[in-house]
């Protein structure tokens, strides 16, 4: 009777459910002139003007005329602030910090709860890193529109609002927008600012800037599943590494390499014409392939903080004209839907929960193969395990704990798999290890339980299983608000508990 209950328990259906504006090496006539004199250390901070290019001088009033027509810092500010004001249900706007030059870096959530802690993945984009590339800034305040004038009308935005918890961050660099330049008030490329796996130089804080410093407190606050960048001067995806360890231009992956090449891939194939790239195949590329750049965003993201970011070059014309803006919008929407989206459509989520009262646990959580761990909340013990389609061994661990796995075959839909960790120890008081049974992918079911648990305890565990179970119903019911079904429920994927 307890094993078909339990079998029936873990087929329930889920009610709900998680440039070249990268700078280098210079190669059309309609980028900045301007690049580091030095890729490998602290001469990185400083940039100056190459001979064959214009003159700064020339090129700064190039782009002041270039400037009519995109928002000025208090203008976008202001626009933030009235989307705010009509989307208050469903939006907040704060600063998460202030620049060289004392502009606050204004942020906006979009959440059907927004600033509350919800088990659901956060996701956030940040435009205009470089002062002189603004089509993000004016992108993403458009995208925020959208969202607030689609919700409840449209899937994909109510998707997103119901199931993400999205963080707009339009300008990073306001003044270095003001001044038409790449770097920021003190003439430094936040994109080179972050400290880097291989060069030490820029661990040094009294460096940082103060742009770059409130990037790092915004990740300690939230905890990003994934982000991207909006970046122009090409039209391509970039993803890790950025750069390599003897600093030569090769294909250098991170452990989730695959993972990464399907999120590029799925902006670039959504994009109008991104993934027709005849420089870069299937509209991707490596960074470090590309060319090796240190003290990038994007790495310092994913090793640092479990969050995986991409780096969006969305417009070949680093300052186009603002006629333009429309069109790059329309080419850019659904992959920027897409992409946030893509939280919630695929993957592997869940929550970890200890057996004995049923506390939520901020364990890890592995995938076997993959050399790279990410930890549940601290709060929710929610996790957010971004993957390709393909069949994974998850395993969720923590000290003082029995580490339990679970086998997923991991198609196109997301799959929900929640952890219930039973502490104990041996008779001298060590925690006892995960065994190595290892997944049987020719079992015809594409879930598979591996529970490392004593025989005789084995009965006793599947009745607090099915408890918990319960218990966790009991509550998905309390969250159905208002009077209608929320969508995340709907769209929600299988769930598992293990």
């Amino acid at each position: 009777m307890i094993l078909s209950l339990l079998f029936l328990s873990l087929n329930l259906s889920a009610l709900f459910r998680c440039s070249i504006a990268r700078g280098g090496t210079l190669h059309r006539s309609d980028h900045s002139g301007y690049l580091d004199s030095s890729i490998y250390g602290h001469l990185g901070r400083r940039l100056y003007s190459e001979n064959n290019q214009m003159s700064e001088e020339e090129y700064i009033q190039k782009l002041e005329k270039l400037a009519e027509g995109y928002m000025s810092n208090s203008e976008l500010e202001r626009a933030m602030k009235e989307l705010n004001s009509r989307c208050s249900n469903i939006s907040r706007i704060y600063s998460i910090g202030k620049s060289v030059l004392g502009v606050p870096l204004w942020a906006i959530e979009i959440s059907d709860l927004p600033g509350a802690k919800e088990a659901e993945p956060a996701f956030k984009f940040i435009g205009n890193v470089h002062g002189d590339e603004p089509v993000g800034r004016e992108l993403l305040l458009l995208l925020a529109n959208w969202l607030c004038d689609n919700y409840m009308k449209d899937p994909l935005a109510t998707l997103i609002v119901d199931g993400v918890h999205l963080h707009i961050l339009p300008s990073m660099n306001p003044d270095g927008f003001s001044l038409r330049r790449r770097g920021n008030a003190n003439n430094i490329d936040l994109n080179r600012d972050f400290p880097d796996q291989f060069f030490r130089v820029n661990d040094d804080m009294d460096l940082r800037q103060p742009e770059t410093k409130a990037i790092m407190k915004w990740l300690e606050d939230v905890d990003f599943t994934a982000s991207a960048s909006l970046h122009g001067g090409a039209l391509v995806a970039n993803y890790p590494w950025d750069g390599t360890q003897d600093t030569k231009k090769y294909y250098y992956g991170c452990p989730d390499d695959k993972t990464f090449r399907f999120f590029a891939s799925v902006y670039s194939r959504s994009h109008y014409n991104m993934s027709l790239s005849k420089e870069f195949p299937g509209g991707i590329t490596n960074g470090a392939h590309w060319y090796p750049i240190y003290g990038g965003m994007q790495d310092w993201n994913y090793i640092r903080c479990g969050c995986f970011e991409l780096t969006l070059e969305i417009s070949d014309n680093k300052w186009p004209n603002a006629s333009e803006l429309p069109t790059l919008w329309e080419y850019n929407r659904m992959s920027m839907l897409n992409l946030v989206a893509g939280l919630v459509k695929t993957g592997i989520h869940g929550r970890i929960f200890s057996s004995d009262n049923g506390r939520p646990l901020p364990a890890s959580v592995a995938i076997r193969g993959i050399n790279y761990t990410i930890a549940a909340s601290k709060t929710l013990a929610d996790y957010h395990r971004l993957l390709a389609p393909g069949k994974y061994e998850v395993i969720a661990s923590m000290s003082g704990y029995r580490s339990k796995s679970a086998c997923v075959v991991l198609g196109e839909g997301a799959v929900t798999v929640d952890f219930v960790l039973d502490p104990e120890t041996s008779h001298n008081g060590s925690t006892q290890p995960l065994l190595d049974f290892g997944c049987d992918f020719d079992n015809k079911t594409s879930f598979q339980v591996l529970d490392f648990l004593p025989a005789s305890q084995l009965e006793t565990s599947m009745l607090l299983l099915i408890l918990i179970l319960a218990f966790l119903c009991f509550l998905m019911k309390g969250r159905v608000r208002s009077n209608h079904i929320n969508q995340k429920h709907l769209l929600g994927p299988r769930r598992v508990v293990v």
